[in-house]
């Protein structure tokens, strides 16, 4: 498990344990909790999740069918209310099923999903970890991971950050958790 991480990642693993991603069983609700967290904090995200999973039936259609009133009460922006119909249509329309995405690669995923109204590299990214479990995405896009890259590693820059990722193939997503317990330390 330990062979491919470096001494820094080696030092959170011990202190952590064993981190692993699974695959979601439902890739629409993993989306819908990417939208959710786009560009608030973590704790903010968890909150309006938590309401909106609680007061919503979780598909496509019904995303589809929701009352923008309703879902804005539970703190959802008008655009992450665009957003969330977007996926919805897409979902239905592109027939996004979890067999779909587990015949793509990651490159063709993140194409597929960037097509959809609101979503970028770093929501694609999170997809393809929390959704489909893919062990070796690295998303040098979150503010998380470019924090702990520059208070572990002393690197600012982006490319650089990616060639350090490099280093941590094939489990660029499980070095990133680790990052993450790092920031959360």
């Amino acid at each position: 498990m330990t062979d491919w991480m470096d001494s820094e990642i080696k030092e959170l693993y011990e202190e952590h344990g064993e981190k692993t991603l699974e695959k979601s069983e439902d890739p629409f609700k993993r989306i819908l909790t990417s939208i959710i967290n786009q560009q608030i904090s973590t704790e903010a995200g968890a909150a309006i999740q938590e309401r909106f999973f609680d007061r919503f039936e979780l598909t496509p259609e019904s995303v589809l069918e929701a009352d923008e009133d309703r879902m804005s009460d539970v703190g959802l922006s008008s655009q992450k209310i665009d957003y969330m119909k977007s996926a919805a249509e897409h979902f239905i329309e592109d027939d996004l099923t979890a067999e779909r995405f587990g015949e793509m690669s990651d490159e063709e995923v993140i194409e597929e999903m960037t097509e959809i109204r609101g979503i970028g590299d770093w929501t694609a990214k999170m997809f393809l970890m929390f959704a489909l479990g893919r062990e070796d995405v690295f998303p040098v896009e979150d503010l998380g991971i470019r924090r702990a890259m520059a208070e572990v590693y002393g690197i600012e820059s982006r490319k650089e950050m990616r060639e350090k990722a490099e280093e941590w193939r094939p489990k660029r997503s499980i070095a990133s958790l680790y990052l993450w317990e790092f920031r959360n330390d």
